[in-house]
């Protein structure tokens, strides 16, 4: 019996404001199945994303998974490298862009140096991420202004709350006015004016 090979591609962006679609561009492949989690991050094990966790119950012998990039198979080193050692089990192939196949060996060994340097990056952009927060902080103990110029650590607020509830009084208008109005959500009008 001949093995029907499938070639998949799996893409997975931490936040709901990116998009796949990059690194659906950069594979480039015709693929007869592709796998994604979006805003799904990658703090999470790879079995247990929705997309991932469906690629794995799809995936055959002679099958090829196409990631973008390594650290898309998991959560850390350790996460990666089991991903890629059960997938290795099962048969299947996986190709990393600009890598190539991974095959048992020399490639178990890239993997684990590839994840090891991912991992090693994640944690420098944490601590650049907290350095920053720390200067934000203490200049705006110390002068009232981040070390930015803003006026707070948070997003900035699209409109006071006081000026929203005094709009929508003075106009008569409903949640759904004032929202479009101030370019806010219905949610956040309404929680505005709890605290009027």
């Amino acid at each position: 019996m001949e093995l029907l090979m499938s070639r998949i591609a799996y893409y997975r962006v931490s936040t709901g404001d990116q998009s796949i679609e990059a690194q659906r561009r950069a594979l480039g492949g015709a693929f007869d199945r592709e796998f994604a989690d979006e805003g799904v991050s990658g703090g999470s094990l790879a079995a247990s994303r929705p997309g991932f966790a469906s690629l794995l119950s799809y995936v055959r012998e002679g099958d090829t998974v196409c990631v973008y990039a390594i650290d898309r198979l998991g959560r850390d080193a350790l996460d990666v490298q089991a991903t890629v050692r059960g997938l290795m089990e099962k048969g299947v192939t996986v190709d990393v862009h600009g890598l190539g196949s991974i095959g048992r060996g020399v490639g178990e060994l890239i993997v684990a140096v590839l994840a090891q340097v991912a991992d090693m990056e994640r944690q420098r952009i944490r601590e650049r991420c907290e350095s920053g927060r720390e200067a934000a902080k203490a200049a705006l103990r110390e002068t009232g202004l981040t070390h930015r110029g803003k006026a707070s650590l948070g997003r900035p607020t699209a409109a006071q709350p006081a000026e929203v509830v005094a709009w929508r009084k003075a106009n008569g208008a409903s949640i759904a006015q004032t929202a479009e109005h101030f370019g806010l959500s219905a949610a956040t009008v309404k929680r505005y004016g709890k605290g009027a």
